[in-house]
């Protein structure tokens, strides 16, 4: 699986108000984008993409949208690997390992733990990347193909 995103050859981005129709639109951007670089919508690391997608869009939606107007979808994919990021402008970066163990469920973070579940299920990654100037955070998911 490629380490570094950035030399990833295929990528695209969105941005959309911070709304639920945030999430159909990011799953929807996210089918075309991978049908356009060859990646089948059959692939086994497909559905399980788009559900980890759907859920961290749907976290900002619910969580960030009081100092977010906007969440930005970053899709990139190599020839072995899928990776997507969520970003909004909230400061609060989740845990995303605690999650795992369930320590956090109690707190509201259960489709965060199915987040996590699904992507080492899959061998993938998850990591949360502040920006700057701590006013906001990007979650990347990196899945192999």
């Amino acid at each position: 699986m490629s380490t570094r995103l950035e030399a990833l050859p295929h990528r695209h981005v969105l941005t959309l108000p911070t709304q639920p129709s945030a999430v159909r639109l990011s799953r929807q951007t996210a089918e075309r984008a991978l049908t356009q670089w060859g990646i089948s919508l059959r692939h086994p690391a497909v559905d399980p993409a788009l559900l980890i997608l759907g859920e961290l869009v749907t976290n900002s939606v619910r969580h960030a949208a009081v100092l977010s107007p906007e969440v930005t979808v970053i899709y990139a994919a190599g020839p072995d690997c899928l990776a997507f990021a969520v970003h909004d402008r909230h400061p609060y970066q989740p845990l995303l390992y605690t999650s795992v163990t369930g320590t956090d469920i109690a707190t509201g973070t259960g489709g965060l733990a199915t987040v996590m579940e699904l992507t080492l299920g899959l061998g993938g990654t998850a990591v949360v990347r502040g920006d700057a100037d701590g006013q906001g955070k990007s979650i990347w998911i990196t899945l192999p193909l």
